[in-house]
């Protein structure tokens, strides 16, 4: 129980294609596939930040 099945999936996949037609089904894909990889750069960028905060508190250089 929770866990999706190969038929559940199938009728969800069918379900889709037909709501919004096979032409639409790629631009939706993409706008996804946009927003999956700026989300994955925001993340970075803030572990970046996060990770030179803590170096300068670990070495004592704490301007605040």
């Amino acid at each position: 129980m929770g866990f999706i099945g190969v038929q559940e999936l199938l009728v969800i996949l069918l379900i889709v294609l037909v709501l919004f037609g096979a032409k639409k089904i790629p631009e939706l894909a993409r706008g996804l596939g946009i927003g999956l990889k700026e989300f994955r750069k925001a993340t970075k960028e803030i572990e970046g930040d996060n990770s030179k905060e803590s170096s300068s508190v670990s070495d004592g250089n704490n301007s605040k």
